[in-house]
């Protein structure tokens, strides 16, 4: 059975979140009964085999600005698909996965879902430690 973690949206972005058409009832990261992993975030969507998900781990206490909505690192090539600041989960791909705000791809995305322990159990993580913010 397929399994989905939709977002933990704070509800004091939506003005931020308005223009990506982000759908609360239906976005987020879903786990597909075929092995895939497939985030939606309004518009945009990252799909790749679960197999390349390769690691994970929480992340917490961002600066707002560089956390809600779609953004791309400026450190690296990671993605984030935020909803608060509060904490999400960093996951990281063994082979870069494209998106339309990059054809090259990205080699993490970091996703603020309602059941962080939940998705980082499901994509077999082994969160012994948090890590700094990243979005």
């Amino acid at each position: 059975m397929a399994e989905h973690f939709g977002y933990d949206i704070d509800r004091r972005y939506l003005p931020v979140l308005l223009p990506f058409l982000v759908r609360p009832s239906t976005d987020g990261v879903t786990l597909t009964d075929e092995g895939s992993f497939v985030a939606t975030f309004g518009l945009l969507k990252i799909a790749t085999p679960l197999r390349n998900v390769v690691g994970a781990h929480l992340t917490q206490n961002y600066r707002w600005w560089t956390a809600v909505g779609a953004r791309m690192s400026r450190a690296d090539d990671g993605l984030t698909f935020g909803t608060n600041a509060r904490a999400g989960v960093c996951i990281h791909f063994g082979q870069k996965v494209p998106s339309r705000l990059r054809r090259s791809g990205h080699s993490a995305l970091t996703v603020t879902v309602a059941d962080l322990q939940g998705l980082l159990s499901a994509v077999g993580a082994d969160d012994d430690e948090s890590d700094a913010p990243s979005p």
